[in-house]
């Protein structure tokens, strides 16, 4: 008895000791999978899944009811998609686009998670705790308009109303009304019909994806018949009709040079240059020893021009305990990159050439600068016509031979800032990825390192800071709100070939979402001033000024603006790194010495190879990296 009450104890929120309760989530867990083996992990990190190992947050000392049901929800939620979803069938119905992938995956999960709350009602009610707490961090209760509601979640919210009953709870808000008259006018008959085929997830997916067509979302299975019996291909035909492009625009020029895209397997055997040769070796000491590369460059950072930066321009940050610095591998599995590479090498299939073209012409020009010096007086080599006039006056003189040597740049590092903003959505951000592919490729080529890095935030309107700022009772000018999310796509000891396909997570639906550039710049300032070579360039695309509703909400309203000039001013004059910056519909001149702003972002690549040309053409003026370019 002394034991059952401790334990209802903690149920109650009143024990210390969760560890019987952890073994009681565990192992429901596992009953609910059908799987013993399956690892479950209790940690203060994001909850989620890989494999056979589910992680579910850290209890609390004290619980509250509420928090045990979300835990429980959680933990169910996984479980029910290790027992009633098939991957392979999932990828092979999926649709081809961002937005309709994401409805199609957020009504997978509501349809393991219904037959779940069918099945058990205990599941049900934790299910719903845990859907309640999800849509308070998301602030779905302040959507007032349909643009700014996820179709996404109002689909799943929809779907598991009709497939359970249960009505979305009340913190999500007006998100299903705003979108239910569309949802329902265009798929009413197909919402109707889930109930029917809630067991057979291959007909269930059927059914969603002529939803999704009868919404305009998604082409229907039917005519989608081809593209999944060449899925298996994607991967090896999309690079080759790269190479195709970029051979083609090659012979054009006149000038025989690497392919443009290469698969791993095949091309090392079609490389036919001896640069393509050195770059492999290059590449394979570059990936034994990544590891040991950055790690120590990291720990022996110099000072930077950002000691106690924030305190001197008045800018405070109220929380960086849930900002984060992540790869693209950790924010997706190799499956979902693979794919999203994919798609985006098709989006980009028809610019394959014209960015093909501009990058052949910034080869040559690097190439043309890194072989412009001579070596003379040698007795083999060019005959040097300068030195015959000695033969005349001398005819006993030797003839004098000159040979051209290479004179590779400085070292040299570039990095690439992408913004991620929700605004960079659709084209921007699919020729922005492209581009810095491109660029990625190129300058590796010619001997330059690149590192390719985005940044966002965790949330809209505020994500788990501004919780704590509210529950520490709204201190008044708390400065930054929102929490960070710097991306890592490409670090610049990665060769390209290894970090290609972490590109396509720029076209995963819901990364995108608000931009703080201020921070953004320091942090990749940072990362680039600790790096052991000579001469540094630190290129920033952007669409905009910064932008965070949760952040100006309760800070004066050029706060993130002022930052970001004090940031960019601090580069410009007090840093070796030369710092440019292109703008995307948005002059960013206002902003940047050295800039350049494009109005459409079909223009990017063309601005991109043109900058980083005349920055090489030109020499750099010292510490300030002061050097003109032509916008």
């Amino acid at each position: 008895m002394a034991g059952r009450g401790d334990n209802s104890k903690a149920k109650a929120g009143g024990g210390v000791d969760m560890e019987p309760m952890r073994r009681a989530i565990t192992g429901c867990v596992r009953s609910i999978a059908g799987d013993p083996q399956v690892e479950v992990a209790f940690a203060n990190e994001r909850p989620g899944l890989a494999g056979e190992r589910i992680r579910l947050p850290e209890l609390s000392k004290r619980p509250t009811a509420h928090e045990l049901a979300v835990t429980r929800g959680l933990g169910d939620s996984m479980a029910l998609r290790l027992a009633c979803h098939d991957q392979k069938i999932h990828a092979s119905m999926a649709p081809q686009g961002a937005d309709a992938r994401a409805i199609f995956d957020a009504v997978e999960q509501a349809r393991v998670e219904s037959l779940g709350s069918l099945r058990m009602p205990g599941v049900a009610s934790n299910i719903q705790s845990m859907n309640t707490e999800k849509y308070a961090k998301a602030n779905f209760s302040t959507i007032s308009r349909q643009e700014d509601a996820p179709i996404g979640e109002a689909v799943a919210m929809l779907v598991r109303e009709k497939l359970t009953g249960q009505k979305a709870p009340e913190t999500a808000g007006k998100v299903l009304d705003l979108w239910r008259p569309f949802i329902e006018d265009k798929a009413g008959a197909d919402l109707d019909n889930l109930a029917n085929v809630i067991e057979d997830q291959q007909a269930f997916s059927r059914v969603i994806r002529h939803m999704l067509s009868a919404m305009e979302m998604a082409e229907d299975m039917g005519d989608d018949q081809e593209q999944s019996e060449d899925e298996q291909s994607t991967d090896e035909e999309q690079p080759r009709s790269g190479e195709q492009d970029q051979e083609t625009s090659e012979e054009e020029a006149g000038q025989d040079s690497a392919p443009a895209e290469e698969s791993e397997a095949s091309q090392e055997q079609l490389d036919d240059g001896e640069m393509d040769g050195a770059e492999i070796s290059e590449e394979e000491m570059s990936d034994e020893g990544d590891d040991d590369s950055e790690t120590p460059g990291e720990m022996r950072r110099p000072a930077t021009p950002f000691d106690d930066f924030n305190e001197k321009v008045d800018y405070k940050i109220f929380t960086q305990e849930f900002d984060e610095e992540i790869t693209a591998e950790e924010l997706c599995d190799e499956a979902e990159l693979d794919r999203l590479r994919a798609f985006l090498d098709k989006q980009l299939a028809h610019l394959q050439g014209a960015v093909g073209r501009l990058a052949n012409r910034l080869q040559r020009r690097l190439m043309a600068q890194q072989n412009r010096s001579w070596e003379f007086d040698l007795e083999e080599g060019y005959l040097d016509p300068a030195r015959l006039t000695r033969l005349i006056i001398d005819p006993m003189q030797p003839l004098s031979f000159k040979k051209e040597k290479d004179t590779k740049f400085r070292d040299t590092v570039v990095t690439l800032v992408i913004d991620n903003s929700g605004s960079m959505r659709g084209r921007p951000i699919t020729v922005a990825a492209s581009c810095a592919d491109i660029l990625a490729r190129t300058l590796e080529r010619c001997g330059v390192k690149v590192e390719i890095l985005g940044f966002t935030t965790k949330a809209w309107k505020g994500g788990q800071g501004r919780e704590k700022w509210l529950a520490s009772g709204k201190p008044p000018a708390p400065g930054r709100l929102n929490d960070l999310r710097h991306i890592i796509y490409k670090s610049a000891d990665a060769p390209w070939r290894r970090a290609r396909r972490n590109l396509g997570l720029m076209m995963r639906e819901g990364l995108l979402k608000e931009n703080i550039d201020g921070e953004a710049l320091m942090w990749a300032h940072n990362r680039l001033i600790g790096r052991r070579e000579q001469r540094k360039i630190l290129m920033m695309i952007s669409d905009g000024a910064p932008v965070d509703d949760s952040t100006l909400s309760v800070n004066p309203g050029n706060y993130l603006e002022r930052h970001l000039r004090a940031v960019i001013d601090q580069i410009e004059t007090r840093s070796p790194v030369e710092l440019l910056a292109i703008g995307i519909g948005h002059d960013v001149t206002r902003y940047y010495r050295r800039a350049v702003t494009i109005v459409d972002a079909d223009e990017l690549a063309g601005a991109m190879t043109e900058q980083l040309a005349s920055l090489f053409e030109e020499q750099p003026s010292g510490g300030s990296g002061r050097t003109r370019l032509r916008a």
